[in-house]
């Protein structure tokens, strides 16, 4: 029988002394006996599997459709997606750290629930209002001179974001906390969970867009917004039935750390402010002077509601962000942030820059499809290295393959067929050396893919028929041109973005691994809030180095750019890495 070491208070990883291949062997011999796929298909881990389908599928597709449906809403302009996009992000960014308090502080089987409902409620309300508007936008047009449509439109957007924070809140409560404990904190059985729900996202991020887009291309936007209104009535009741019986049959799930009190709170965060300051350097009796509990106490509550509840929100965030700084795990969290500073991915920055140069929308899809297959590579890859050379080390190797393949992508810059042309980002250039250039580029421009109205169009441009395809954007009924006479670099581009991809995720599940593994179980969903918050950070980034720099000429430097920001990921990881390596060696 397996020994193992209690599970520490904070709710840290048990030590297992039962290697994986023992652990394998016994889980095959338990499948081969008649009726263990029944079991299985009852038991907590196929139910988490089936509810995160469903869920990610639901997610997916709606992601996808409400950048459509604000498109056409707005008169095929990216405005209105453009403020959705900042308004999610943002919100996110400001709010992570509540949300994660708010998984901390409640019981699983309740944050669950309500984030289920929210999340699905509000896209259902959504659908809903989105038909009415396309059904009857002339007469809502005229309603107000106009402004009942900028309700609509805000509406809209306010309740797709309250969905994008719902499921931020159950991806954290089911990804990051849930797992951890239907596992029984077994570090090999984690990192399988932990594939394959990665495995699923694979999957519905290329399939569940294809489906509804087909969707609303045989039909209308308005089947669109009820084929999507009908799945997420099915899918709220069906993942809540699934979500409530796995919290029945894990009696671990109900058991967590005790909730604290907002005073008892507020009391222990003056207290310790008061030690680091050095204020209680001499121990008092609880009633005198300035350790007096019961004054703190009368403080708080003399303060008007509003003005308590926030203060409340606002010390919530401080301390949420100081326990994602204190964390063993800090480095490795912030080297994920960074990697979300990129145009090197699947988005519609680098699909709109390859359209600029000759490659079709078909090809476009066909790589995408190629990306999701190495993207479950990494899947595999990550539980193969894990296995046989632990999880620090996994990160490490899978480091050096992302890095490895994106200088592909640098060399993709300076390769024959490269737009690139620096001489657009210096205007103070002296007319000599102007010429020399313009010699140069005018020599290279020959490679970059016309469009209308000239060479220097952004990425995105605006045209009269758009479709999103996957985050991909496909423009219509813009002139063929001329071919360019060198596909080489945008060859090495999507070579380096595609194979990329392999150790991207790899080290994508060995963070998060690290993450469930070294954060305390009364801290895991700040913690994870706080680490949300910094994607969609260092996400918007990467918007902003876009917008200071839209044209095709100029996407050579957003490469360099990115892999530097990647390179600097990673480096924070080699420094956790060597971090815990050297206290393994000192506690041994």
């Amino acid at each position: 029988m397996s020994q193992r070491a209690d599970a520490s208070q904070c709710g840290g990883v048990v030590v297992e002394f039962e290697s994986d291949d023992i652990r394998d062997a016994r889980a095959k011999k338990a499948r081969s006996i008649p009726g263990s796929a029944l079991i299985y298909l009852k038991g907590p881990k196929f139910l988490i599997y089936v509810s995160g389908a469903l869920s990610m599928w639901g997610d997916r597709m709606w992601h996808f459709a409400i950048s459509v449906f604000l498109i056409e809403l707005y008169g095929h302009n990216l405005l209105l997606t453009a403020v959705f996009g900042l308004v999610v992000a943002g919100s996110v960014l400001l709010l992570g750290a509540l949300i994660g308090d708010w998984v901390d502080r409640n019981p699983r089987n309740k944050v669950a629930h309500a984030s289920l409902f929210i999340q699905n409620i509000s896209v259902t309300v959504c659908s809903i209002v989105l038909m009415l508007v396309f059904l009857y936008k002339q007469r809502i047009e005229q309603i107000w001179d106009g402004w009942l449509t900028v309700v609509c439109y805000t509406v809209v957007i306010v309740l797709a974001d309250v969905a994008n924070l719902a499921s931020t809140a159950l991806t954290i409560a089911i990804q990051r906390d849930w797992i951890v404990v239907i596992t029984g904190y077994n570090r090999g059985h984690l990192a399988g969970m932990n594939a394959t729900m990665r495995r699923i996202d694979q999957v519905t991020n290329i399939l569940a867009p294809l489906a509804v887009g087909q969707v609303m291309t045989l039909a209308s936007n308005v089947v669109g917004c009820g084929f999507i209104l009908g799945w997420n009535l099915v899918s709220l009741i069906v993942e809540f039935f699934f979500l409530s019986r796995v919290y029945r049959i894990v009696p671990a799930l109900s058991i967590k750390p005790p909730v604290v009190e907002e005073a008892q709170v507020y009391l222990q965060r003056m207290e310790r402010r008061r030690c680091r300051e050095g204020n209680v350097a001499q121990p008092q009796p609880l009633t005198e002077g300035n350790c007096n509990t019961s004054l703190h106490l009368k403080e708080i509550t003399d303060l008007p509601l509003c003005f308590r509840r926030f203060r409340w929100l606002v010390s919530t965030c401080k301390d949420g962000w100081r326990a994602y700084y204190r964390q063993p795990v800090f480095l490795a969290g912030m080297g994920l942030a960074f990697l979300y500073t990129t145009v090197l991915g699947f988005d519609c920055i680098t699909t709109g820059y390859a359209y600029t140069q000759g490659i079709s929308g078909s090809l476009l899809s066909l790589l995408m499809g190629v990306s999701a297959i190495t993207g479950l590579m990494g899947t595999v890859m990550f539980t193969r290295l894990r296995k046989t050379y632990g999880l620090i080390n996994t990160g490490i190797i899978s480091s050096c393959l992302h890095l490895g393949c994106l200088l592909l992508c640098v060399c993709s810059v300076f390769a024959p067929g490269s737009p690139m042309d620096l001489s657009l980002l210096m205007p103070y250039i002296n007319s000599n050396s102007s010429s020399e250039l313009g010699g140069m580029t005018s020599q290279r421009q020959k490679h970059t893919y016309p469009l209308r109205g000239g060479s220097n169009q952004p990425l995105l441009p605006d045209r009269s028929s758009i479709h999103w395809t996957n985050n991909t954007v496909l423009f219509d009924n813009v002139p063929s041109g001329t071919a360019p006479e060198s596909y080489f670099s945008i060859i090495l581009l999507f070579l380096g973005v595609i194979t990329a991809r392999i150790g991207l995720w790899s080290f994508d599940l060995t963070v998060t691994q690290l993450l469930q593994e070294n954060i305390c179980e009364s801290e895991r969903g700040v913690v994870n809030g706080v680490q949300s918050s910094m994607n969609y950070l260092m996400d918007l980034l990467h918007f902003i180095m876009v917008i200071s720099a839209p044209q095709p000429q100029h996407f050579g430097i957003l490469v360099i750019i990115s892999v530097l920001f990647i390179t600097t990921g990673h480096t924070m990881y080699f420094l956790y890495a060597h971090k815990a390596k050297r206290k393994r060696r000192l506690d041994t």
